[in-house]
């Protein structure tokens, strides 16, 4: 019996993979129909610079995509680009044209040559020996890779063969000699990412049903309703608009002299739960409740320690004139309002 549990189930006929951390629900991912899934390799082809943006407009087989940095780049020119996170209703796929190959302790990195390991991996024996299969691996010219931290612990051979089967999969894509627009490679769906990302100690249930005997659809539900209970008896409520996701905190019946100092703390905890399980990224703004100035640094520490350990890229902006807080967070997920009804 271990803390964690995964559960590999379908919800509303959508693949979905749970992680609980005991009954909690910690973090959710769900395959939405319509977009590709992040990770997703195309050969796509340049059709129109957006000059005051910076970017071009692609054509892919799944509809437009958009590309930034793209110095060098004329329109009617193939490239090969990879999805980096979900688009927004009536907006371009966003992509990249820095692909990775990402695996459970793989990362292959076509064009950006040279042999890492995780920082966090600090056993100096264990680090040469994650090199030396590094090295062994024969990784083609021109490419790089990194060995994640997921290593510390894990068999070797495992490794290796994990080691190979990106460096052969980068090798086949990059080396695609086709022409027109096509998908070249499918980005990882939930059960294959919860694999990948979700490498703690856990149990994993695989077993029809496993979101309703865990709970799972309970949590979901409670996830529908914008008002989220804090301890204390507080509350926020995470409201998604076009153009940002509003955060308003309020103390409810607390009357004490901390009362918006404890709402607010206790809304730096929770925040990053709430957002990554509703999958909402962009612009987020946080109306807090009344705190005074002397509390706001002890409040952006007690943020930034919980986006720590959160898997999803998010900068903490800062406080605007009004005395709102913002963020800007990655769309690396379908909003689940989207996908459940």
């Amino acid at each position: 019996m271990t803390a964690h549990t995964i559960v590999l189930d379908h919800v509303e006929g959508h693949e979905a993979a749970a992680l609980l951390e005991g009954a909690r629900l910690v973090d959710f991912l769900i395959a939405g129909p319509g977009l590709p899934m992040p990770g997703t390799i195309y050969r796509a082809v340049a059709e129109r610079p957006m000059k005051g943006q910076g970017g071009m407009f692609l054509s892919t087989p799944d509809g437009p995509a958009f590309l930034r940095q793209i110095k060098g780049l004329s329109p009617g020119q193939e490239l090969l680009v990879q999805v980096t996170g979900h688009a927004e209703p009536g907006k371009a796929i966003p992509v990249t044209a820095k692909l990775l190959f990402k695996s459970r302790h793989a990362i292959v990195t076509p064009g950006a040559p040279g042999l890492n390991v995780s920082r966090s991996i600090r056993d100096d024996d264990l680090r040469d020996t994650l090199l030396g299969l590094a090295r062994a691996a024969g990784i083609a010219p021109g490419m790089g890779l990194i060995l994640r931290s997921s290593c510390d612990g894990a068999d070797l051979d495992e490794i290796a063969e994990d080691i190979a089967a990106m460096a052969a999969l980068a090798e086949q894509v990059t080396g695609d000699a086709g022409t027109g627009a096509v998908m070249l490679l499918e980005g990882d769906g939930p059960h294959t990412l919860a694999w990948r990302e979700w490498v703690m100690p856990a149990d994993v249930l695989t077993e029809p049903g496993g979101f309703e005997a865990e709970g799972v659809l309970d949590q979901l539900d409670a996830l529908k309703a914008a008002r989220v209970p804090l301890a204390g008896g507080g509350a926020l409520w995470i409201e998604p608009t076009r153009a940002l996701v509003a955060v308003d905190v309020n103390t409810g019946g607390d009357t004490s002299p901390a009362a918006g100092q404890k709402a607010n703390f206790a809304t730096a905890r929770e925040l990053p739960r709430q957002l990554r399980l509703r999958g909402l990224g962009g612009q987020v703004v946080l109306d807090l409740a009344p705190m005074a100035k002397k509390d706001r640094r002890g409040f952006e520490t007690a943020l930034r320690a919980a986006f720590r350990g959160d898997g999803v890229e998010t900068a903490l902006v800062g406080w605007t004139a009004l005395g709102h807080y913002e963020l800007q967070r990655k769309r690396d997920r379908r909003a689940l309002s989207e996908v459940l009804i």
